[in-house]
């Protein structure tokens, strides 16, 4: 049983248990049960970052943010998964790494009742279902759900063509175009009609060519 030196930590201590929060944040009224916690948290409204990294001079809300950054320098990862060997510079990503070896998804979607093992993929899931798509294309207008379809979606504008084919040097804006491409100096056509076994190089022409059977 915990043992406390000063009553002032005993009684910080038993709001733990009774879920008391007695400090309350007058900008967005969100209740702490520490007077520490709450004054950490009101520099998300002042944008006071005190904690700077001496190596690379970025700031921080808080000594923890700092502190898990630091190992950013150092190279240092004291997190070490038993299963394969890998390391992290933070427990919470082990934790996450985890669950590839045991197959726990515990971020589980109410609408679908699709699970996933990372909180960031449910959140992603979960605007197939709302529709919401925050990434918008500062160019055109056009939105996306991912963050990565918009980055891809912007070398229209730019001309980014970062896939170039290493046989006769044309450029593509997406791997998987690339790799469609490829077919033709390979020679390998990996779509296979079901109706007539004709076999295609591009799913694209795989379904041009079901129209004769239909």
């Amino acid at each position: 049983m915990p043992s406390f030196k000063e009553r002032g930590h005993l009684q910080t201590h038993q709001r733990i248990h009774t879920g008391e929060k007695p400090y309350q944040c007058s900008e967005c009224g969100k209740s702490f049960n520490q007077q520490s916690n709450l004054q950490a948290h009101q520099r998300v409204h002042t944008g006071e970052k005190p904690y700077h990294c001496s190596v690379c001079g970025e700031s921080f809300s808080r000594r923890s943010n700092l502190q898990r950054h630091l190992p950013v320098h150092t190279g240092e990862k004291p997190y070490q998964c038993s299963d394969c060997g890998r390391s992290f510079r933070e427990r919470g990503h082990l934790q996450t790494h985890q669950r590839i070896h045991t197959g726990e998804k515990p971020y589980h979607c109410s609408e679908c009742g699709k699970n996933f093992s990372i909180l960031g993929s449910l959140q992603r899931h979960q605007r197939v279902h709302t529709g919401e798509k925050p990434y918008q294309c500062s160019d055109c207008g056009k939105s996306f759900t991912l963050q990565h379809s918009l980055h891809i979606h912007q070398r229209i504008h730019t001309g980014d063509k970062p896939y170039c084919c290493p046989e006769c040097g044309e450029s593509f804006t997406r791997q998987y175009n690339l790799q469609r491409h490829q077919h033709v100096h390979t020679g390998e056509k990996p779509y296979h009609c079901s109706e007539c076994a004709k076999s295609f190089t591009s799913l694209q022409n795989l379904q041009l060519h079901q129209r004769v059977h239909t």
